[in-house]
């Protein structure tokens, strides 16, 4: 059984192309860079998700609500690299905040309606042997991200569900390394989320001090 297992990874393993090695190291770093809270994680992101378009979107893989997931990162992340750009032209920072209940409306809604209409384009107009999955991971993905360009704290919950659910989904579908990156995106976006609480934390902690009472009075 053991020799079974290991002769199908070194098979999968094999198989492995270089686009997707290349894609997965791009992913890698943007991932990284969004841990720094850095706004590399955007170049970085449309390399990335430019190349898994084009791998997930094969016959022979046919995840085809993850390629258009990444169509919608590829987009998000040009939104997101233009966002904070003009930010930074005005010498603004765009601060790391908490969900209120509006933007858990909003994700609610992401995540029905986009759920909703891959599962149905996935079922009836694709091959896919997997359009409850494949529709669920990118339903989660498409919210996650969308916090991440508005800089909500709760977007590395929203990512995780989505990679713990895509984790096995890829083992499945023959894509090994990017099954083992997204294992490694889950770590990273564990840790992610505390760094990103500290930060948040510790500017609400300047900004409180800033406004002590002498500044009030003058």
């Amino acid at each position: 059984m053991i020799d079974i297992a290991l002769e199908y990874i070194a098979g999968q393993w094999k198989n492995t192309s270089v686009l997707e090695i290349i894609a997965v190291c791009f992913s890698v770093s943007q991932v990284l860079l969004s841990y720094r809270n850095s706004i590399l994680l955007y170049p970085a992101g449309i390399i990335s998700c430019s190349l898994f378009i084009g791998l997930l979107a094969r016959p022979s893989v046919g995840l085809y609500a993850e390629a258009l997931l990444n169509s919608y990162y590829l987009i998000m992340s040009i939104y997101g690299w233009i966002r904070w750009n003009r930010r930074n032209k005005l010498r603004e920072q765009i601060n790391i905040t908490r969900c209120r209940s509006n933007d858990w409306i909003r994700v609610a809604a992401i995540c029905v309606i986009a759920f909703g209409l891959l599962y149905a384009c996935l079922r009836y107009f694709t091959d896919s042997n997997v359009p409850l999955l494949d529709a669920l991971v990118s339903a989660f993905a498409w919210a996650g991200m969308w916090l991440l360009a508005n800089r909500k704290l709760e977007n590395w919950i929203l990512l995780n569900l989505s990679n713990i659910i895509a984790i096995p989904l890829l083992f499945y579908k023959g894509m090994p390394l990017t099954a083992l990156l997204t294992a490694f995106l889950f770590t990273v976006a564990v840790f992610g989320y505390f760094r990103w609480r500290k930060i948040m934390n510790d500017t609400t902690a300047k900004t409180e001090n800033a406004i002590t009472p002498e500044s009030v009075i003058s």
